[in-house]
C-alpha cells in the first residue's frame, strides 16, 4: 500500500537534523577520548552545531504542529503504532532537552567567558545569565549536574532512540516490503508496495 510521503520542507528538516546529530556525536566523542587543549576544537564545534539542531528541531515541531503529516500506515498492528508515535515524539523531547542541556551547562561554566558559543564565527550565542551568575561553588555543582543529565540525555538519543527508528525503518523496508521508508526517502518508493 502507497502511503503519502512527508512535506519536502519535512523531509528536508530530518535529514539535515540526522546529518547534524552524527557529526555532534561524533564530535563529542572525539572530545572525551583526549584531555587539555585537544579538547577546545571538537567543543567549541559540538556547541555551535548543537545551537543549530535546537533551532532545526524547533522550526520541524512548528512546521509538524502547522502542517498535518501523512497519515500513519493504518495496516500496523497496535504495538508498532504506538512504538513509532512514541520513537517519533521522543525524538522531539530529546532534540529540545540535548541542546538546552547543552546550553546549560556551558553557561554554568566559569569558561563560558573564555570560549563563549561562537556560531561559526558570525556571532556568540548568548550563555543564559541566570547560569553564568550563579556563585562558584554553586556553578561548578550546576555544571556537574547539567554535564550528567547531557551525557544521559545523549545516551538516549544514540543508544535507543537511534537504534529504534534505523531498525524500524529498515523492517519495512525489507522485511514489511512496504513503503514506509519512502515516506521520508521517496526516491525508494516500491512500485510491488502500492
Amino acid at each position: 500500500m502507497t502511503q503519502a510521503r512527508y512535506s519536502t520542507v519535512a523531509i528536508i528538516l530530518h535529514w539535515l537534523i540526522a546529518g547534524l546529530l552524527v557529526w555532534i556525536v561524533l564530535l563529542g566523542w572525539e572530545a572525551s577520548d583526549v584531555q587539555g587543549s585537544a579538547k577546545i576544537a571538537p567543543l567549541q564545534l559540538h556547541k555551535p552545531l548543537g545551537i543549530t539542531i535546537l533551532l532545526l528541531t524547533l522550526a520541524r515541531l512548528a512546521w509538524r504542529l502547522t502542517h498535518r503529516p501523512p497519515m500513519i500506515n493504518p495496516d500496523l498492528k497496535p504495538w508498532e503504532r504506538r512504538l513509532a508515535l512514541g520513537v517519533h515524539w521522543g525524538f522531539y523531547v530529546i532534540l529540545l532537552a540535548l541542546p538546552l542541556s547543552g546550553w546549560a551547562m556551558v553557561s554554568a561554566s566559569k569558561l563560558i567567558t573564555v570560549y563563549p558559543i561562537d556560531m561559526f564565527g558570525l556571532f556568540d550565542w548568548p550563555a543564559l545569565s541566570f547560569l553564568t551568575n550563579l556563585p562558584a561553588d554553586q556553578m561548578k555543582s550546576t555544571q556537574d549536574l547539567l554535564s550528567e543529565a547531557h551525557h544521559l540525555i545523549a545516551k538516549i538519543i544514540v543508544y535507543v532512540l537511534t537504534p529504534l527508528h534505523v531498525l524500524g525503518a529498515l523492517k519495512h523496508h525489507f522485511l514489511d516490503k512496504d513503503n514506509e521508508l519512502a515516506r521520508m526517502i521517496p526516491f525508494l518508493a516500491r512500485k510491488d508496495a502500492e
